[in-house]
């Protein structure tokens, strides 16, 4: 039997009808908990056979990574290794032009495309925050995010190296996206400027902005929150996607505020979770935010949305299906493509016009 506090496979079987329990009837709590017996969670029919194909591939990559706890060391030269694959990978299909710089007394990596930029970005650039858990992704994981946005939408795109845990605490890389971006004022007007991050740097965006606002600083033109926006990971997506992605789910899984990072933080601080105050989400730019069925943090997107719309924001939600967390790291799958074309139109349409 599987312990308490685990999506349901009964659940799973009124939705997926290719989903058979295996054992016993399940037994549902007073909660609403649900425990149930083994199921065979087939993968999506709705997504692409190359999705098809890469999961068991991404699975089996993802098995290798270092635990949480190990070494920081391990978990950055892992992961490093992986991301300068796919950014490889990203720059034989995307061509751009690259150098490392500093911004603000920030280190950055500029990415270009090789065919120029196009005349209407001469005086737009947008600002990548990489993902990582607040602990990896410098370098080799913001290019991985800014290659093919660059390359497609014929714009700059700065990658930012911000500091992050165990060594530094929060709110040191909230500090460092406003220094950058009170450099980039100097040579851009506030409309012209994009900011966008996948899973920690979807979260950092939203604390950016938040850090702008009660600075009283100019907001972007537009911001990008994937695979993490304004509120904790929490909600039946942190269970669905253990349960889809693996066949287990944990009894209590990690929550953001438990990183390393954020030692001595508050998730009831808005400038950790911005979400929890609709007053300050109601000066939010135009946001985007992406997922995936199978991606843990859907029901932060979904929540993220609701309340962003609530306040007033122009909030659009893309839900890629049977599409795990930061799907759009391998650029080979027709849904990252799709991803990708979906970024590049969100800012060109909303860059220039606040």
């Amino acid at each position: 039997m599987m312990s308490s506090r685990r999506w349901a496979s009964l659940l799973l079987a009124a939705c997926l009808p290719l989903a058979h329990a295996q054992d016993a009837a399940p037994r549902v709590d007073a909660d609403g908990t649900i425990h149930a017996a083994a199921a065979t969670l087939p993968y999506s029919s709705l997504a692409s056979p190359e999705a098809r194909a890469f999961f068991p591939k991404m699975l089996a990559a993802g098995s290798k990574a270092p635990p949480i706890t190990a070494p920081i060391e391990q978990s950055r030269v892992f992961y490093d290794r992986m991301n300068s694959d796919r950014a490889a990978r990203m720059a034989r299909r995307y061509p751009v032009k690259t150098h490392h710089d500093t911004i603000g007394g920030v280190g950055v990596d500029v990415v270009e495309p090789a065919q120029g930029i196009s005349p209407q970005n001469r005086d737009r650039v947008l600002v990548n925050l990489h993902g990582g858990a607040f602990l990896w992704g410098a370098h080799s994981g913001g290019l991985v995010e800014a290659i093919p946005i660059a390359s497609l939408g014929r714009i700059k795109v700065i990658t930012v190296d911000y500091r992050q845990g165990p060594e530094h605490v929060f709110p040191a890389a909230s500090e460092d996206v406003e220094a950058v971006y009170r450099e980039l004022l100097k040579q851009y007007k506030p409309a012209d400027i994009g900011i966008y991050g996948c899973s920690a740097g979807g979260i950092l965006t939203a604390e950016a902005v938040a850090r702008l606002i009660d600075r009283k600083l100019p907001v972007p033109g537009a911001i990008g929150t994937f695979c993490g926006s304004v509120v904790n990971m929490e909600g039946d997506s942190i269970y669905a996607a253990a349960l889809l992605n693996s066949g287990t789910v944990p009894e209590h899984p990690l929550k953001l505020d438990a990183l390393p990072y954020f030692k001595g933080a508050s998730a009831n601080d808005p400038m950790v979770f911005p979400g929890v105050s609709p007053q300050l989400l109601a000066h939010f730019p135009p946001t985007l935010l992406i997922t995936g069925t199978r991606d843990m943090a859907m029901s932060s997107e979904v929540r993220s949305q609701a309340l962003l719309q609530q306040a007033g924001v122009d909030a659009e939600l893309h839900v890629w299906e049977g599409m795990w967390h930061s799907f759009f790291s391998d650029p080979e799958l027709p849904e990252s493509q799709d991803a990708y074309a979906v970024i590049v139109k969100f800012f060109d349409r909303h860059l220039g016009r606040r």
